[in-house]
C-alpha cells in the first residue's frame, strides 16, 4: 500500500512571503509617516521658539523706549522720539538713555531700531550697528509689522485748579502700546508657517500740556 505524501504547493509557498512583504511595507509606511510627523512637530516647535526669542528681545528694548535717567523739568526729553508715530511699518526707531551719569544728550550708542531686511529682522545697536536678530538658516520672516497704539488719558481732574471757563486746557498722559506682528516660515519647509503677535506697553509715558496755573 502506497503512503500518500502531502506538502505545500508552489502557490502556497508564494503567498507566505507576499503576506510578509505586505505587512513589512505597511509597518514601514506607518513608521515613515510617524517620523515625518515627528520632524514636522520638531520643526514647528523650533520655529516658534525662534519667534518667541526674537519677540522677547524686541519687547525688552521697546519697553525702554524714551527712558530718561534724570529728567529735567525745563527741558524736553531728548529720547522721546519714536517712529512710526501712527501708521503700521516694517521698521521702527527709538532711543533710551544708557548713561551712567545722565548727560541729557542723545548719544550714538543710545539710538536703536528694528527693520525687516531680506527675510531677517535686524536690530540697531547704536549708530550704523545693525545686527541680525533672527537666524536666516532657521526661519524666513515674511512679515514684520510695528503698529503704535496711543491712548491719551486726561489729568485735568487731578489738577489743583480747574480749567477757567472758556479756556483751552490740556493736561494728559499718553499711554503708548506697540503691537508687533511677526510671520515666518521654516527655512527648509516653506509650508510650515507660524505667526507671533505681541502687545508691548512702553514704560515711559509721555506727558502733554500742564495743569492750569
Amino acid at each position: 500500500m502506497r503512503t500518500q505524501q502531502t506538502g505545500l504547493s508552489l502557490v502556497e509557498l508564494m503567498v507566505g512571503p507576499a503576506l510578509g512583504l505586505f505587512v513589512a511595507a505597511a509597518a514601514l509606511a506607518a513608521f515613515a509617516e510617524q517620523w515625518r510627523e515627528h520632524r514636522q512637530a520638531t520643526a514647528a516647535m523650533r520655529l516658534m521658539q525662534e519667534l518667541r526669542s526674537a519677540g522677547d528681545v524686541i519687547a525688552r528694548d521697546l519697553r525702554r523706549a524714551g527712558h530718561w535717567a534724570a529728567p529735567a523739568a525745563s527741558a524736553p526729553n531728548p529720547y522721546a522720539a519714536f517712529a512710526p508715530q501712527a501708521a503700521a511699518s516694517d521698521a521702527a526707531s527709538f532711543a533710551f538713555s544708557r548713561d551712567t551719569t545722565e548727560n541729557h544728550t542723545l548719544d550714538g550708542n543710545e539710538q536703536f531700531g528694528l527693520r525687516l531686511r531680506r527675510g531677517v529682522i535686524e536690530l540697531l545697536l547704536g549708530t550704523g550697528n545693525w545686527q541680525a536678530l533672527t537666524d536666516a538658516g532657521t526661519l524666513v520672516v515674511t512679515e514684520f509689522v510695528v503698529q503704535p497704539r496711543i491712548e491719551r488719558v486726561s489729568l485735568l481732574d487731578h489738577c489743583e485748579r480747574p480749567c477757567p471757563p472758556g479756556g483751552s486746557c490740556e493736561a494728559a498722559v499718553e499711554v503708548r502700546r506697540i503691537a508687533v506682528g511677526i510671520t515666518a516660515r521654516a527655512a527648509d519647509d516653506p509650508s510650515l508657517v507660524r505667526r507671533l503677535d505681541t502687545l508691548v506697553r512702553l514704560r515711559n509715558d509721555t506727558l502733554r500740556g500742564a495743569c492750569p496755573a
